[in-house]
């Protein structure tokens, strides 16, 4: 069985964008520190454009075969022109109101979303699936998230998006690991607990 991994970004109180979805106050703390674990542990979740200019085009996905985005997250891409931003993983979009993908690499999934999840975790390989955001399709798909990585910058929002957005209930997790870094960004990994 493989493996759903809500790898998301987050202020310290817990928005992972501001009212309107926007995360980009965060980018700031990417450093080169930051940058060069991301490069090392989780480089499939860089977006292709991103991956390219850093010259990481040649590393192979380590952790994840799969990303699964919702409608709102993949819109930003789109608004730069940008048609499948991960290119180097099959692409799947929950949206009720795309009704068609504009790019052959990227599957829009309109209804059942837990149902495509379960046949993409019940499919062979050593590689997961990354739940990208956002926010409403977490809370959707909380009985199917197996881990979460969460990466918390050290700065308040004060209000935004939180990292679940809708009514479920309490799920337990148990923390796997804890990594700090210089800039004051820290990385933890939960596991469910069965």
């Amino acid at each position: 069985m493989r493996k759903l991994t809500y790898f998301i970004a987050c202020s310290i109180d817990g928005f992972i964008g501001d009212p309107a979805g926007d995360a980009s106050s965060m980018f700031r703390f990417v450093d080169e520190e930051f940058l060069a674990f991301l490069k090392a542990e989780y480089p499939e979740t860089l977006p292709t454009h991103g991956r390219r200019p850093l010259g990481m085009d040649h590393l192979p996905n380590k952790r994840f075969d799969t990303l699964i985005q919702g409608r709102a997250s993949y819109e930003l891409a789109l608004k730069q022109g940008i048609t499948s931003p991960y290119a180097h993983l099959r692409e799947y979009v929950a949206s009720r109101t795309l009704a068609e993908s504009p790019d052959p690499n990227v599957e829009i999934v309109s209804d059942d979303l837990v149902g495509k999840v379960r046949e993409l975790k019940a499919e062979d390989g050593p590689l997961g699936i990354y739940l990208c955001g956002g926010s409403r399709i977490a809370g959707e798909l909380i009985d199917e998230i197996d881990e979460i990585v969460v990466k918390t910058y050290p700065l308040v929002l004060g209000s935004g998006m939180p990292m679940f957005g809708s009514g479920f209930d309490v799920t337990d997790f148990a923390l796997d690991s804890v990594r700090a870094f210089g800039n004051g960004t820290l990385m933890r990994t939960y596991t469910r607990k069965r």
